[in-house]
């Protein structure tokens, strides 16, 4: 049985029709305690309510709605809107000539069709990437036109076969270009668009001189979006570049943080021995809150797993980012058995969806901030759960 003829297109439309008319696509939950906005408030970018008037939890759509559509494509950040997600998160890497792309990652191998391109054969090397090999063909070794003639397909088809259909759909997007496309959304749509923004490897890509914090600071002042109240997050999983952040935009930093035991690569390259586990202290955190707004930690490290892969008690990691001022966007909430723990699993398929919305209940309830989705219809729902609100 294949992936589509499990999963209807009869359940996805519910499904996102529903999240659509949660919170009327992004403002019932305002009404919340703290969270609502004013009426007809100005909605020229840089000139709104800032991060503390969105809607909690907020639903930050996961590359776009990366669970329904190829991730990192206009496709894919329009459905997620669509869907009725707060925030639309962009990945940032660069091409060779210093324009800003969307990807997740500079290997382009299993994101674009650049394998069904001889021109670009002998383009295909090994580099090191924060102390990986991969080997595939990168952003940086292609000009934004060469870039521009490739096409957009899904990353993962074993396990969305049916997000394939868009294969080809789309090419890869410029920063720019999302910005020019967030401006004409929130005219249509009447609202602001919020953008959750990351730089991907920061250190490496100075090292090779296309550092990407300078031109996305000149980007965001070019379309208003540096202030401290714009609708944007600027993240990374390296603090040195929201530190850089700082010194350039007052837009609101978030440093992600990974496994407990691993350590951010400008830590590695600077020989700072802290790991990710010292930056969830109270120590650490006071640190993060003296040049960043908020954390986007991995969702086990607010609440872990045991050896089984089920969830076991939450940290105090809640708690103590709170008490810093720092709000919590963790990551990542995917629909599939083969993302979820393993008490939410359903059937033997990894493929097919399992329970989300008890592993979302699970996580809200922690009093997370909000939390990036695959699938924001469905974490729109889980949160309307749980603030009671339809």
């Amino acid at each position: 049985m294949t992936q589509g003829e499990r999963r209807t297109p009869a359940r996805r439309t519910v499904l996102g029709a529903a999240g659509a008319t949660v919170l009327g696509a992004s403002t019932a939950l305002a009404a919340g305690a703290g969270t609502a906005r004013a009426a007809g408030p100005d909605r020229t970018p840089g000139r709104g309510l800032g991060f503390r008037s969105l809607p909690v939890p907020t639903v930050i759509g996961h590359r776009g709605a990366s669970g329904y559509r190829p991730e990192h494509t206009l496709g894919s950040y329009r459905h997620a809107l669509d869907l009725g997600a707060h925030v639309v998160e962009q990945d940032l890497v660069p091409t060779r000539d210093g324009h800003l792309v969307c990807r997740h990652e500079n290997d382009i191998t299993g994101t674009t069709d650049v394998a069904d391109h001889p021109e670009f054969a002998s383009r295909k090397t090994t580099k090191t990437v924060d102390g990986t090999a991969l080997t595939g063909w990168f952003t940086e070794d292609f000009t934004l036109a060469e870039l521009k003639t490739l096409r957009a397909k899904e990353r993962i088809p074993g396990t969305r076969q049916e997000n394939t259909l868009y294969d080809g759909r789309w090419t890869v997007p410029t920063f720019e270009e999302v910005l020019r496309w967030a401006e004409e959304e929130g005219r249509r749509r009447g609202r602001e668009i919020w953008l959750h923004v990351e730089t991907k490897h920061p250190s490496y890509f100075r090292s090779l001189g296309l550092g990407l914090e300078e031109p996305l600071a000149k980007l965001l002042r070019r379309y208003g979006r540096h202030r401290a109240n714009s609708p944007v997050f600027l993240q990374s999983f390296e603090p040195s570049s929201i530190q850089r952040l700082a010194k350039l935009v007052d837009a609101p930093g978030v440093v992600l943080l990974s496994g407990a035991g691993s350590r951010p690569w400008d830590f590695v390259e600077a020989g700072d021995p802290r790991t990710v586990a010292d930056l969830v202290t109270p120590e650490g955190l006071a640190w993060i809150a003296s040049y960043a707004r908020g954390i986007g930690p991995t969702l086990d490290l607010v609440i872990p797993k045991d050896a089984s892969g089920r969830l076991g008690t939450p940290t105090t990691l809640v708690r103590d980012a709170h008490a810093e001022g720092l709000i919590l966007h963790p990551y990542t909430h995917r629909n599939e058995n083969a993302f979820l723990p393993a008490d939410f699993r359903r059937g033997t398929d990894p493929t097919a969806y399992g329970d989300a919305f008890g592993a979302l209940k699970r996580y809200l309830e922690t009093g997370i901030d909000g939390i990036f989705s695959d699938n924001p219809d469905t974490a729109l729902l889980a949160a309307a759960d749980l603030t009671g609100r339809d």
